[in-house]
């Protein structure tokens, strides 16, 4: 692939790695997924170099189970495997365009993995608020108690900010400066892409997050026991730790950038 930029794109499931992704590949110099018949045409349902995320209980899950976070050190980092990944994905690329995209939302977890598989790759991780990512998750993982479904926010992003400084090629955006300020942070992802020209936001959306929003607004005031406790039991279980993230549990309002390490 010496004439083309491998990109990866990932951020946990209900984060906003398919509009993003979607809304790269309607840049002309840039190609993704569409149409392969796999779920949310994702690069991990194509191939079968490493396990997909379904095999680590899917969505809400995957981050609590250590052998999801790879990294240059794991065993499948062999001398065939980047040929493999790339014979599995070529035919669902336009190799006429120069930028490859792949998007799969266990890649937060596998920067270091694919960078040692693909050394000029770039990674652009998206990140989305964690009451959000938990409510909209939990309709996919309905046995899980939303205080579980919040630690795996933070587990996932722990790791991924650990891994962040030996990735030498790293993009990371917020969700909602994604679809608030789509011109601002799409040209952001242009510059670091070296595309030419702007990226379209047509495709992008707001108010995704706004039942999410209205409902935690709605705990926050009740008096009703459940809703009282969730509310409450996440604020103050996860308020300090949102913060180092740039995120607030009780004011969804507050946006501050995302600390990403730098390189070592």
């Amino acid at each position: 692939m010496d004439d083309h930029r491998l990109v990866f794109v990932g951020g946990l499931h209900r984060s906003g790695t398919t509009p993003l992704a979607r809304t790269l590949a309607a840049h002309p110099q840039v190609s993704g997924f569409a149409g392969t018949g796999a779920r949310e045409d994702e690069g991990q349902h194509l191939q079968t170099v490493y396990p997909r995320v379904r095999d680590y209980g899917g969505a809400g899950h995957f981050a609590f189970t250590p052998a999801a976070h790879l990294t240059e050190d794991s065993p499948l980092v062999t001398p065939d495997a980047a040929e493999r990944l790339l014979a599995a994905w070529r035919p669902h690329w336009d190799l006429d365009r120069p930028v490859l995209v792949e998007k799969s939302p266990p890649n937060l977890l596998m920067t270091r993995f694919l960078q040692a598989l693909f050394p000029d790759a770039r990674f652009v991780m998206v990140v989305r608020h964690p009451v959000v990512v938990t409510l909209s998750t939990r309709k996919w993982a309905r046995k899980m108690r939303l205080r579980r479904l919040a630690e795996h926010w933070f587990t996932a992003h722990d790791l991924f900010t650990a891994d962040a400084p030996a990735v030498r090629h790293l993009h990371v955006v917020k969700y909602e400066d994604l679809v608030g300020r789509p011109v601002e942070t799409l040209a952001g992802i242009g510059e670091f892409l070296g595309l030419d020209g702007p990226i379209p936001p047509d495709t992008l959306q707001g108010h995704r997050s706004s039942r999410y929003e209205a409902q935690w607004a709605a705990w926050s005031t009740s008096r009703a026991p459940l809703p009282y406790l969730r509310y409450h039991g996440l604020v103050r279980g996860f308020e300090d730790r949102a913060r180092r993230y740039g995120y607030s549990m009780r004011d969804l309002s507050l946006l501050e950038p995302f600390p990403v390490p730098e390189h070592r």
